[in-house]
């Protein structure tokens, strides 16, 4: 170490000290206490001044969301700190990437000076040391991602021989008390898994189950395990019917290790993806069961005799954009036959709907078309403020010129009839699927509606085409037709609302909120 400081007085020093559980195997040279007598050493020295001293004792150089790492970045950004001193460039981090944004960009924008006392790294000054950073910080990186590797391989060998690797069993089991990597029944809420399965035997739905739950007050698994909540919403605490519907398939209740249902995408990132079924650890006979075989198959046919595809999706200008004003989670959308006979689309509180007897939120129940309408006549006022039909005419008119350039009416006249015979054969198709029973009524109705409609447009365009190629219409009239055309229908264009809206709220006594993306926008409704 032949670092020189001649202006000491200038800086107001924190001091990073970093120790993981991997870096406890390289023994106590990366002790906490070691690091801080190093740097305590350095900092008497050269006569710094010392701000704070900042420890993250059990975290990974992978992760930059240390609790103690962010409170320096904190005082940095404060201007309290402009020298971050560590034992080693390891210590601030093992992602090269995030490492190398620090050292070069971060700590130079806030005027840091940056210093590793094993490295002789000192961005305060000209140094080959400083210019082979970038390999160190790969090098480090290249270790944690070769120490991921081994503690996954440990895991996986763990998981394929029945050993529990988690960090809270399933809800009913518990840790075995001195066997590691073992669990035995809680006794305390096997009753209730019991009952559970013995609900379902009994022919109550996922969604019953979970409302009887709820209305007893029966504590959640996670309420349970006093697991903390990162993201808190309107159902929180409460039983559900997915969680229901995973307890009543789950083979940890028979006596198999269930793992492996989820992996992480990287040792650099803590997301993790679910896995497919036939990719699940499962090992046979590994503890005590809480669930008979017999009754176990019995509910789950019984579940998946309830599972059905939905063939039928709902298609709504607002698909999306909309939700509750009150918990902030999307409105559901449901159909319903009116007095005619007619299906009708009808928004309603997703949160009311999976936990009504709970008392959660409200039924925020309005038509789609009522909203939607309300909705495109915001746009369209709003946007007529910005748009001059004046400006749109010479756009207009030059399209125009160059799509006749292009082609003539004559083929254009031609596509449209072959597109319309095919839209007439589809409807001849669907016909006959529905006498020989292929196709639903109520699918029939939808979907000849929609081609009978899109047909309908076709030859109104192929009526115009047919008119103007024996009467042309002059430039200027067609571009104005064009403009007028835009003006009335852009503002139902589903692309058009997507780019200006953020997002659509209904509140509980039906008002419309709407969230613009642009604040010009948001000034003028």
């Amino acid at each position: 170490m032949y670092l020189e400081i001649s202006n000491p007085m200038d800086y107001h020093v924190a001091l990073y000290i970093r120790l993981s559980k991997e870096d406890e195997n390289e023994g106590p040279s990366e002790s906490v206490n070691n690091q801080k007598s190093l740097l305590d050493d350095f900092v008497k020295k050269h006569r710094l001044s010392v701000y704070d001293t900042y420890i993250d004792d059990g975290w990974s150089g992978t992760n930059f969301d240390r609790p103690d790492f962010q409170r320096m970045i904190g005082d940095i950004e404060a201007k309290k700190v402009n020298m971050v001193i560590t034992k080693d460039l390891s210590r601030l981090g093992r992602d090269y990437i995030m490492t190398g944004h620090y050292m070069e960009r971060y700590f130079p924008e806030k005027r840091v000076r940056y210093i590793s006392l094993l490295d002789g790294i000192d961005t305060g000054v000209e140094s080959s040391a400083n210019d082979i950073t970038p390999f160190r910080a790969i090098m480090n990186d290249m270790y944690a991602k070769d120490i991921s590797k081994k503690i996954k391989s440990v895991k996986r060998d763990k998981q394929r021989k029945g050993q529990f690797i988690g960090g809270k069993p399933v809800y009913g089991y518990k840790m075995h008390p001195t066997e590691k990597n073992k669990i035995v029944i809680d006794e305390e809420v096997a009753p209730i898994v019991r009952r559970i399965f013995h609900m379902a035997l009994e022919g109550m739905s996922c969604r019953q189950i979970a409302t009887q739950l709820n209305e007893e007050g029966v504590p959640t698994p996670a309420t349970y395990a006093g697991l903390p909540v990162a993201n808190p919403g309107p159902y929180t605490g409460l039983w559900s019917s997915e969680r229901i519907s995973d307890m009543l398939q789950n083979e940890t209740y028979i006596g198999n290790m269930v793992q492996g249902r989820t992996v992480k995408i990287s040792y650099k990132s803590k997301k993790c993806l679910k896995q497919d079924r036939e990719n699940w650890v499962v090992v046979e006979g590994t503890h005590e069961p809480l669930i008979d075989r017999e009754t176990f198959q019995k509910v789950r046919m019984l579940v998946n005799s309830r599972k059905h595809t939905r063939s039928r999706t709902y298609d709504f200008l607002l698909k999306g954009m909309i939700f509750c004003h009150e918990c902030g989670y999307p409105l559901a959308v449901l159909n319903r036959k009116n007095a005619a006979g007619e299906d009708v689309l009808y928004f309603v509180c997703r949160t009311y709907q999976r936990f009504t007897k709970a008392g959660v939120c409200s039924c925020h129940s309005i038509k789609e078309k009522t909203v939607t309408d309300a909705v495109v006549a915001k746009i369209q006022e709003v946007c007529e403020a910005y748009l001059d039909p004046s400006l749109l005419q010479p756009i207009a008119i030059t399209a125009v010129e160059e799509v006749r350039k292009a082609e003539s009416h004559d083929s254009e006249i031609q596509s449209l009839h072959s597109k319309i015979d095919g839209l007439t054969a589809n409807l001849d198709k669907m016909y006959m699927d529905r006498l020989t029973g292929l196709l639903a009524e109520s699918d029939f109705e939808r979907i000849y509606q929609r081609i009978k409609m899109e047909r309908n447009s076709l030859e109104e365009k192929l009526k115009d085409l047919e008119a103007q190629k024996e009467s042309p219409v002059s430039t200027e009239d067609r571009a104005r037709e064009l403009v007028q055309r835009f003006i009335t229908s852009a503002y139902a264009s589903r692309e058009l609302l997507v780019s200006l809206i953020e997002r659509v709220e209904l509140t509980e006594d039906k008002q419309i909120i709407v969230k613009f993306r642009f604040r010009e926008l948001e000034a003028i409704s």
